[in-house]
């Protein structure tokens, strides 16, 4: 049997008043099994009926052994590259619709959560992707993603032009509204939409996927991930393009920069129930199980 947890910290969706009551449902709960509880201090700020702890996110991760999440994929990715120095493992209960990380519904909170605590559940490792950016003869950190690493237009909806590089060594040129870089974890988010295939999340590798290439030529390709991607916008670019890191706001391109993109050291610890199948979960989401009529 895994371990067992005994403090808690609670991680809300942000900017969404309507999640007070599910806050409070599941840190009843925890509290009605007797385990210590901490507030995410953003957190409670959306959860005025409160009365536990609240805390900064930095400090939640250094005292907890769990980090609960209630919200979408979307606050699981912030909880995650927020936390992932401090190695502490992350739950998610889900509250959106489309979602592959958080699996744990609160319909059915009682037993998944009771298994959980009680050490019954699956350890899953998902790793990190870092971006810096070369720019005026300058080395910059731009951030690290679950899932994915875009670069894109960012105002008006134009063609960029730039070079890809692995490990150094000349790729391709494209024309097109931009390029995803994804994890194992992020190809069943914005490079799927994109186009792009659904990598095994206990794959080690990477996919670049174009998003409206100009050419019909330019398929996705899958990477060993610990190879090296730059991405060079072209001298001749003049589109307004960005590069950001899982959806968050971006920084400014121009011509000439390079984005280097590459496997961070980091790994973020998900908790799982322990009947837990990412498979079952890709049928669910993509209605791969429904029978032909």
């Amino acid at each position: 049997m895994a371990k067992a947890f005994t403090t808690i910290g609670l991680i809300g969706k942000q900017k969404d008043p309507k999640i007070a009551e599910s806050l409070q449902q599941v840190a009843d709960f925890l509290v009605a099994k007797g385990l210590d509880l901490i507030i995410d201090q953003d957190t409670a700020a959306l959860f005025p009926s409160q009365q536990w702890e609240a805390v900064a996110l930095s400090e939640l991760g250094q005292r907890c052994d769990l980090a609960i999440v209630v919200g979408g994929d979307g606050t699981l990715l912030h909880a995650a590259r927020s936390l992932v120095d401090l190695n502490i493992p992350l739950l998610g209960i889900k509250l959106g619709r489309l979602g592959f990380l958080a699996d744990v519904r609160l319909e059915t909170l009682d037993p998944d959560l009771t298994e959980i605590l009680e050490g019954k559940y699956q350890e899953e490792e998902r790793f990190l992707i870092q971006a810096d950016l070369e720019q005026d003869n300058r080395c910059s950190f731009i951030g690290t993603a679950l899932n994915d690493v875009t670069i894109h237009f960012r105002q008006t909806v134009q063609i960029i032009e730039f070079e890809i590089y692995i490990n150094g060594r000349f790729l391709s040129s494209q024309r097109s509204d931009g390029l995803v870089v994804a994890t194992p974890t992020g190809s069943t988010a914005y490079a799927l939409s994109a186009g792009g295939p659904i990598l095994d999340v206990n794959l080690s590798g990477m996919v670049l996927v174009s998003i409206c290439s100009h050419a019909l030529s330019n398929r996705p390709l899958v990477l060993d991930a610990g190879c090296v991607v730059e991405v060079i916008i072209s001298e001749h670019s003049t589109a307004l393009s960005q590069v950001s890191c899982d959806g968050q706001p971006g920084i400014a391109l121009k011509s000439g920069d390079k984005i280097k993109i590459y496997k961070d050291t980091s790994i973020v610890r998900l908790i799982h129930p322990e009947n837990y199948d990412h498979y079952s979960i890709l049928r669910a989401k993509l209605h791969w199980g429904k029978k032909f009529d």
